[in-house]
């Protein structure tokens, strides 16, 4: 009789520990969800708020844009005036008149007088050069997306298409950071950070928060920018690659063989003509080309984002060769080049600079060489004048 009281008693007792336990983790199973939710959107804040990503491959844009928007610019230097003159066959009043319908502007259009022209196209070069070599980048890529509308709303007609990527890509390198590497901003802001350090520390409370706010907002805008051009690039690829499946020349694997054919892009007829009678190797060329623009949006986080790469590079290379289409190409493979990682970048400046150091050792040995008699020995301290 005692003992079972006893057990009675101490039945309770022993199971409230355990009910404890079990109501403390029903809260503690049910709060790890949203915490791991709240982690990963948290990580998410931080990367798009204070970490600049691809910064690298920003520049790389910058500068392959701004080259080759120059050397384009360069090339049409003997014939801007029938292009984007006043002799234009398509002349300022038609480009103001398809204004008010396309809703285009330009620069050019705003005076119909030659000086006025040729202040302007001078303009264009250095500005061109001024962002390639990425001074004052923030302005400078302003007047750069504004240089490229201009050209190309003036003769819109006229071009052969590979601007029409470049309006884009400058339209978005407006929001990036593409000054903060391999630019002269990026040198002068090494030079200059002790004093930016120092005059920051005295400045107070208030410009520290303004200077941290305008950093957060720098790197948003330019993080969402370089999200927008490589879904501008994925998009480009995909919608290629999916026009393509749906034509029957690309289904049998004759279209790269009736492209070689036209006489508007064979800058090199007997080349064309003997690659368009290698019938098996235009088929296997033009299958690879739809299956790698496709699959282009799916492979950038995988490890045959670089193989599609090189593909794509040597499809460029070939359009730009055998189709006469270097704008083109070119603005294509400066696009695709913002796809590659940051450590990629770091690695080529590294070997670079390796490189350069080597040339210079070799370039300071020689004079040295070429002074001593031959068959003597080096000497060990540098020569000593004469007394007389």
């Amino acid at each position: 009789m005692q003992r079972t009281e006893r057990d009675s008693i101490a039945a309770p007792l022993a199971s409230e520990p355990t009910a404890e336990r079990t109501a403390a983790r029903v809260p503690r199973a049910a709060a790890r969800i949203p915490q791991r939710v709240y982690d990963r959107v948290h990580a998410l804040l931080v990367l798009v708020t204070e970490r600049p990503i691809s910064l690298y491959a920003a520049a790389v844009l910058r500068i392959g844009y701004g080259l080759l928007y120059l050397v384009f610019l360069l090339r049409e230097f003997p014939h801007r005036d029938e292009m984007w003159g006043p002799g234009s066959p398509w002349t300022p009043a038609l480009a103001r008149q398809m204004f008010d319908q396309s809703g285009w502007v330009s620069v050019l259009t705003l005076s119909d007088g030659r000086v006025y022209f040729e202040v302007c196209y001078a303009a264009a070069l250095g500005i061109c050069a001024l962002f390639a070599l990425g001074w004052r980048t923030r302005a400078m890529s302003v007047l750069f997306a504004v240089v490229v509308v201009s050209f190309h709303a003036r003769a819109i007609v006229m071009a052969d298409g590979g601007d029409n990527l470049m309006v884009l890509m400058a339209v978005y390198l407006v929001l990036t950071a593409c000054g903060r590497r391999w630019s002269l901003d990026a040198r002068r802001e090494r030079l200059s950070a002790p004093g930016t350090e120092t005059a920051a520390r005295r400045g107070g409370d208030l410009r520290h928060h303004l200077g941290d706010a305008r950093t957060v907002l720098t790197t948003v805008l330019h993080n969402c920018g370089m999200f927008v051009i490589a879904a501008q690039v994925c998009f480009l690829y995909g919608c290629a690659g999916l026009y393509k499946v749906q034509g029957a020349k690309w289904g049998d694997g004759t279209a790269l063989h009736y492209v070689l054919n036209i006489d508007l892009f064979r800058p090199w007829p007997e080349l064309s003509e003997t690659i368009a009678g290698q019938h098996v190797l235009i088929a296997v060329v033009g299958y690879l080309t739809v299956l790698v623009q496709v699959a282009f949006p799916f492979v950038l986080f995988g490890k045959f984002k670089y193989p599609v790469l090189v593909i794509l590079l040597g499809m460029h290379v070939n359009i730009a060769v055998l189709m006469g289409l270097p704008l083109f190409s070119g603005a294509m493979i400066v696009a695709d080049a913002a796809f590659l990682p940051d450590r990629f970048y770091r690695a080529l400046g590294r070997r670079w600079r390796r490189a350069f150091r080597r040339t210079g050792r070799k370039g300071e040995q020689a004079p040295v060489g070429a002074e001593a008699p031959a068959g003597a020995a080096t000497a060990a301290v540098p020569p000593q004048p004469s007394a007389t």
